[in-house]
């Protein structure tokens, strides 16, 4: 497959096509100085210990949990993705009518658990989980095995790419110094607990995903298309601006999580943004309970379904205490109210919690 740079930083600027000639100049010119900037994202670094005995046919009947989804098929293993801005892009070329997208783990493993459960009660194609496998929860190292043999699509959230790199601490993007406490704390244990083959795995994650649903084209993302840590709340992001990001990314539906808080939003002409929200910790609603998103496509049109999930809870905050983890976390996974990271929230999400 030829060599291709998707140049995102300046795709908004200039457009699809002169992005494309650019990065292509590109390849070919830091080849020639001997750099390989070009990278291949396989389907068995995403999900390398996926059980090969798993129907592989698209609108298959109920999927066996404990064995989990195929391996995404031989062209996707094939993909290849360009790196000259330090992102990389799995485009999947296989066509989806029913797939599970979830975010921030936060190393919540038994939420992960039930997630997967449910998903393959739904009947769904393929499961994504969109980004930050770890903070917040105990014992990191839980969810890999979980996400790694059910053949779960990952892509690298700011977690993911910190841990990897070694950062000092988890690039979440917030500027209050309360916030940023809690952050560490929680990065600090992240990083202690999570083995060095993990932190491997995570590094090898693209940092977006591009599929077919139906005639449809879905682009998921982290943060958001431009930033990975960007916030993209519900009540501060306008129209205009995600109509841009799905006409620059040439994309009939996006879908990116890191707020923690879900939304869907209809666009013109036909099109979809979403936040899926995160299964790693409650929404900061009062209820203990997670989400996850469903995308159904029927007859080219895809409906979106955002479906309530609850998990031993009760199991996570007793983990929780016995790692020492602060109360706070443990607070808001007992009752449902957020009572950290509160300083990055907009008002109107703000007032709608407690504190």
């Amino acid at each position: 497959m030829a060599a291709f740079a998707k140049l995102d930083s300046y795709k908004a600027w200039i457009g699809f096509e002169e992005a494309k000639r650019i990065g292509q100049e590109l390849t070919h010119r830091l080849s020639s100085l001997g750099f390989g900037i070009c990278s291949e994202v396989r389907a068995s670094d995403l999900a390398p210990n996926t059980l090969a005995s798993c129907d592989n046919s698209i609108g298959s009947s109920r999927v066996d949990p404990k064995q989990g989804w195929p391996l995404i098929g031989a062209r996707a293993d094939e993909t290849r993705t360009s790196v000259v801005t330090g992102s990389r892009l799995l485009e999947i070329d296989q066509e989806f009518t029913r797939v599970a997208l979830f975010g921030g783990v936060y190393n919540n493993y038994l939420a992960l658990k039930r997630v997967l459960e449910v998903a393959a009660q739904l009947s769904v194609e393929r499961v994504f989980c969109l980004g930050d496998m770890g903070g917040f929860g105990p014992h990191p190292n839980r969810c890999f095995p979980l996400l790694q043999d059910s053949g779960v699509i990952c892509m690298a959230g700011n977690y993911d790419l910190a841990l990897a790199r070694g950062e000092e601490d988890c690039g979440c993007g917030y500027s209050d110094p309360r916030d940023n406490h809690f952050a560490q704390i929680s990065y600090d244990y992240t990083f202690q607990k999570t083995s060095p083959g993990n932190k491997r795995w995570l590094g090898r994650l693209p940092e977006a995903i591009r599929f077919r649903l139906g005639p449809r084209q879905v682009h998921l993302c982290h943060g958001s298309p431009r930033r990975t840590n960007e916030f993209l709340w519900a009540s501060n992001s306008p129209n205009h601006l995600l109509e841009k990001f799905l006409t620059d990314y040439d994309a009939d539906v996006m879908a990116c999580t890191h707020t923690g808080i879900k939304w869907q939003r209809a666009l013109q002409p036909e099109r979809q943004f979403i936040n899926v929200g995160v299964i790693g910790r409650p929404e900061n609603d009062g209820t203990t309970h997670v989400w996850f998103c469903l995308l159904t496509c029927e007859k080219g049109d895809v409906s979106c379904e955002f479906v309530p999930l609850a998990y031993g809870y009760e199991n996570l905050a007793n983990e929780m205490r016995a790692e020492e983890l602060p109360s706070e976390f443990i607070q808001t996974v007992e009752t449902g109210w957020w009572t950290t990271c509160l300083e990055i929230m907009p008002g109107k999400e703000r007032r709608s919690g407690r504190y």
